[in-house]
């Protein structure tokens, strides 16, 4: 099967006994804008499927990847999810050969979150690790994607731009909200009105990314960096990120009750007991999300 073949999307296949689990194809009935893969560890990579376009937007895109993240964040098997690009590329943005879609029908023009906004609420609600591997160039909407997540790993050779105004555009898909907090006004300010590439030096840099990794070894980094994060407690870390995303909105006294509230949740699970143990007897903790 070639790398942008539409017809199958994967799923993860129970492992054997003294056998290596891997994805089982499962065939569906319309092209699928999105490849999906969930290891036995837990990690469900979702892959934006239109390599022939760097995988821009098209409404088909543009309405897979929220249901995706939907069923990640309602799936107890998933711990945590990363989001990349088939191909050269991560998500070049909108897909200038294809209609938006913006308002085709009342509803959607009706709709403040329509089109990629519901990208944006797709990852955030989803109260697992999100990770954007970065593995080709992240514009426009791409780029809002990327920053969305609460991680982003960057291959040496990609490039992120905001670009909106190369094409005569405001930003969409969160880049005024998300830029700013996460490099500063004046950086994001130049960022979003130069519409300039951003090279995976410097989004390291500036901490657009957490880290960058040689191309070569790119996929093999971001996995063994995405089972890591898998092996973790599922309760604390969404709680954790609970709390990191809404700490910005917060007074200090809110968050300091909020804190309280979440650790005397996690106090009261398996996962803590489990830690306990493994520290006593000097060995590594299984979580299991209790």
């Amino acid at each position: 099967m070639e790398v942008g073949d539409a017809r199958y999307v994967r799923e993860s296949e129970p492992p054997h006994a003294g056998l290596i689990a891997l994805p089982r194809l499962r065939p569906v009935t319309d092209p699928a804008p999105l490849l999906i893969a969930t290891s036995p560890d837990g990690v469900c990579t979702v892959t934006l499927n239109r390599p022939a376009r760097l995988n821009a937007v098209n409404p088909s895109l543009a309405e897979a990847l929220p249901r995706a993240m939907h069923e990640a964040a309602a799936d107890d098997a998933v711990r945590v999810v990363v989001i990349t690009g088939a191909g050269r590329g991560f998500c070049a943005g909108l897909d200038l050969s294809e209609p938006a879609g913006l308002g085709s029908t009342r509803a959607a023009t009706l709709d403040p979150y329509h089109w990629v906004g519901r990208w944006v609420h797709g990852v955030v609600a989803c109260e697992k690790p999100v990770i954007a591997a970065i593995n080709g160039a992240a514009a426009g909407a791409g780029f809002g994607l990327a920053l969305a997540c609460d991680l982003r790993l960057m291959a040496a050779s990609a490039v992120c731009t905001a670009g909106y105004v190369r094409r005569g555009l405001s930003p969409d898909a969160g880049v005024s909200w998300f830029l700013p907090r996460l490099v500063g006004q004046a950086r994001a300010m130049d960022l979003a009105l130069t519409g300039r590439d951003i090279t995976a030096e410097e989004a390291e840099r500036v901490g657009l990314v957490s880290a960058v990794y040689a191309d070569d070894v790119f996929t093999s980094r971001v996995a063994t960096f995405a089972a890591t994060l898998a092996a973790g407690p599922p309760l604390a870390m969404a709680l954790t990120k609970r709390l990191m995303l809404g700490s910005s909105e917060a007074s200090l006294d809110a968050q300091l009750r909020e804190e309280l509230t979440h650790i005397k949740t996690c106090f009261a699970s398996a996962d803590v007991r489990e830690a306990m143990a493994a520290f006593r007897e000097k060995r590594a903790p299984v979580f299991r999300g209790g």
